[in-house]
Parts: structure tokens; sequence; C-alpha cells
């Protein structure tokens, strides 16, 4: 197993930019010319400051340490949530590990062994990016961001946009989960990939965003690392932090589904937020800043019933 995880974390070269990435699947056909989804959904249209969260995107992972939630970008990335949304409802991620770990920056799991069965089991074209529209409800952060034109909320997610070449995309904030691949673009199967402490933002548009953690933070936290002299791979699995049980809010009988709201960034209340923000308007502050914001570090808020 260990020589099957060098083969497959090495056929990348392994850089640490990639790292996390690697997945020696059989690339899919579609030329990089593909890679740009059109979809386009608003679920905060309104002026209601939460939208419920729908609870097929609600995504439960029951780690050994503690149950994570995370919620999917079914709006950004329909085909890649879809996906996900099967291969729960197979059961494929039961029992799998965790298997790769690196402090500060990844937290890596899936089918290592790449031996268990799937009827779901497929490449998948990428949806790193999208054309802006121009009634999409984008509470704008930050100009002149340091990788981006444009930094803001749609849905609750944190968005990176090129206004000159009309394109958007989700950014890698800390607990953002993007599907791994190889080389080629359209060549990510089933192993996933967790934002862990900061926020590798070289990584927007080169990979396929489809949720992020919202809840179970402490658990996740508490996941075994991997060394680094072995870029974070953990050789025997059973000496990983795995994942018990995933499932969707959906599977659940309604009198143990979870009411989860997320605070609505399409709302002048939020705008309002942002501008508060911005200036530091609080006491504490002696320095209040130059007027730029870090669109990673502002909080969206979630409730639950």
């Amino acid at each position: 197993m260990y020589l099957k995880t060098i083969t497959k974390l090495t056929v990348i070269s392994c850089l640490l930019l990639h790292l996390f990435a690697c997945n020696n699947d059989e690339q899919a056909n579609s030329s990089n010319k593909e890679i740009v989804t059109e979809t386009f959904i608003d679920k905060q249209t309104n002026n209601e400051p939460w939208h419920k969260i729908e609870q097929q995107n609600l995504l439960y992972l029951q780690l050994d340490t503690g149950t994570v939630t995370i919620l999917l970008a079914d709006f950004f990335a329909p085909k890649h949530a879809k996906y996900i949304q099967d291969l729960v409802n197979e059961g494929f991620y039961d029992g799998l590990p965790l298997y790769r770990v690196i402090e500060n920056f990844v937290v890596q799991g899936g089918d290592i062994s790449e031996q268990k069965a799937s009827s779901v089991k497929r490449t998948m074209k990428a949806e790193f990016e999208r054309t802006i529209h121009a009634q999409t409800p984008f509470s704008l952060v930050q100009q002149n961001d340091l990788l981006a034109e444009q930094t803001g909320f749609i849905n609750g997610f944190a968005v990176g946009r090129s206004v000159s070449e009309g394109k958007e995309w989700l950014i890698h904030c800390p607990g953002a989960i993007n599907l791994a691949r190889g080389n080629h673009p359209n060549s990510g199967t089933t192993d996933f990939a967790i934002m862990f402490g900061t926020a590798p933002r070289h990584l927007d548009r080169n990979m396929s965003i489809f949720g992020r953690i919202i809840a179970g933070w402490d658990h996740f936290y508490q996941v075994k690392r991997g060394p680094k002299e072995k870029g974070g791979v953990i050789s025997d699995t059973s000496k990983a932090s795995f994942i018990v049980k995933a499932y969707l809010g959906s599977s659940l009988a309604v009198d143990e589904q979870q009411t989860v709201y997320l605070e609505n960034t399409a709302t002048p209340e939020f705008e309002q937020r942002i501008i508060k923000r911005r200036k530091l308007d609080n006491d504490f502050y002696q320095y209040k800043g130059n007027g730029n914001m870090d669109v990673c570090y502002f909080p969206i808020k979630i409730k639950f019933d």
C-alpha cells in the first residue's frame, strides 16, 4: 500500500503546490478548454437575514474524533456536489482514512488503496470557475485584492473575481474542500482535500471546490497528523484518523434532521457589517488599518435550530 501511495504522490512530481491534489487515476479525455461551468443558481435573492440550508446540501463527516458539518456549494459546482452526494449515499467514504495531513495546510482523505468498489466513481470534468452573471448578488469585500481584481461573497462562500476576464471562482479559505486531482484538470475521482489552517490561494482557479466546513472545527483539528518528511502521508493507515460514516441531512428521518441557517450575504445589513469590519469600528483598535480586508478573515454567521 505504501509503494502505491508513493507512486500516487510522485506521479506529478509532488511539489508542495500539488501535494494535496496528487491522484493517479486515469485522466479524462476532455480538453483544458472545457473547465468552466455556466450553471447559475442564486439562493440568497431576498432580504431575509437568514437562508435555510437544504438538507441534501448538509454533508456530515462522522470522524473518529467527532462530526464535521460541510455545506455543499451546489450553486457553483453542481456536478461535483451531486457526484459527492451520490458517493456519500452509496456509502463510499465510510471507513476510509484521512491518510495525508500536513499541519497548517491540508487534510486529504479517501481511498488511498484505490481498491474500494463503487458503481458511482468516475473522473470529473473540472468546475474551477464560471462566467460572471450581472444579476448575481455579489457582496464586495475588496477591490484590487492581492490575488484577484475583486473578492466578496456569493451565497455565503468567499469568491474571487476577474472583471476584466468576466470570470469568478470560489476561494480556498480555511475549511474549503475540493476534489483531489492529478496534472490533468479533469482527472479528479473520489479523494478530497480540506484546507487546514491557512488559505492556499495559489490553488484558486486550479481546483474544483465543492463545499466548506461550517461546524465541527474542534473535531477537525484533532485529526492525526502525518510526518513532514513523508509529505504528510500516514503510511500505516491504521494509525490515521478515519471517516466512521459520511451521510447527508436528507438521509435522516425528518425528526432527526438539524435545521441550519446561513447568514444571507446579499442583504444591505450584511454590506453594513462589512463596512463596519473594514473600519475596525471598536475602541480596542488604536490603529484602524488601511481599509483593506482579507475575505477569508470575514466570518459568515451560522445558526442551528
